[in-house]
């Protein structure tokens, strides 16, 4: 099936650049979407040893994707331990 849609492609080159750019796309949201449910602390997993995740980030842990201007490393404690 992929061979015949090769062949395909053989005669309409021009729509190349649209396969590329959908394949492309899709797969960065497949990436951003893991990532946000791996890394992000207001998903949680795990609800019997970690139910509130967003409770156990240390201050200088950077958990966005960009941090503009920001440097975490020297952030103090803001709030206290539960």
């Amino acid at each position: 099936q992929i061979f015949a849609l090769i062949l395909k492609l053989n005669k309409t080159h021009y729509l190349i650049p649209l396969f590329i750019f959908i394949s492309g796309g899709a797969t960065m949201s497949v990436l951003a979407l893991t990532r946000a449910a791996l890394k992000n602390p207001d998903v949680s997993w795990d609800h019997k040893n970690n139910p509130e995740p967003w409770n156990k980030m240390e201050p200088n842990q950077q958990y966005k994707l960009l941090a503009v201007n920001m440097d975490y490393s020297k952030l103090k404690k803001d709030r206290p331990d539960f």
